[in-house]
């Protein structure tokens, strides 16, 4: 097993860590789960360089990392509405994007299509990571100056998951017409 599939594993295994910091009652726990949200966040960003970096992109690789990633979001946004900080409405609109274009990707996969990850979806990734930090630590710093960036960061957050999907589906819309023939 190369490098970057090991840090796709070791994101996988710090979703459960991040869970039992964040909802343990022991002080700053929200800081310390927050701070493993961001290694697991930045594992992301690593194993993809070092696959691309090294020429070792693999199947498993192609499955495990998106997964990897939607485990850890998905983990984060379903605690911040458990936790009273996020409205389930967004993380829905959140998770049904996801859904989506992973459907779309398999519907492509079938017929031989591969889908890249575009400059949107990264734009998601990273807006969604800002806010779910912004949450985690109840928006410090940002809160001493009375500045709702917690807010704006979801917003914007919500904002680009809506744009990449749309973009997707409509970049990849021929997937529909040649799996309906």
């Amino acid at each position: 097993m190369n490098l970057a599939n090991k840090l796709t594993i070791i994101r996988i295994f710090l979703v459960p860590v991040f869970m039992f910091f964040l909802f343990l009652k022991i002080p700053y726990g929200e800081y310390i789960a927050a701070g493993i949200f961001i290694i697991a966040a930045l594992t992301d960003s690593l194993d993809g360089y070092i696959a691309r970096s090294r020429n070792q992109i693999t199947k498993f690789g192609k499955f495990m990392d998106p997964l990897a990633d939607k485990l850890l979001v998905s983990a984060a946004l379903v605690s911040l509405i458990e936790m009273d900080k996020l409205s389930s409405w967004i993380v829905f609109v959140i998770i049904a994007r996801e859904f989506a274009i992973t459907g779309l990707r398999v519907l492509a996969a079938s017929e031989g299509i591969t889908i890249a990850a575009s400059w949107w979806g990264k734009i998601k990734t990273i807006t969604q990571i800002v806010a779910i930090v912004a949450l985690l630590l109840n928006n410090f710093p940002f809160s001493l100056l009375n500045f709702p960036f917690d807010q704006i960061a979801v917003l914007l957050a919500v904002i680009f998951t809506i744009l990449s999907g749309m973009d997707y589906l409509y970049k990849n819309r021929k997937v529909f017409h040649s799996s309906s023939k």
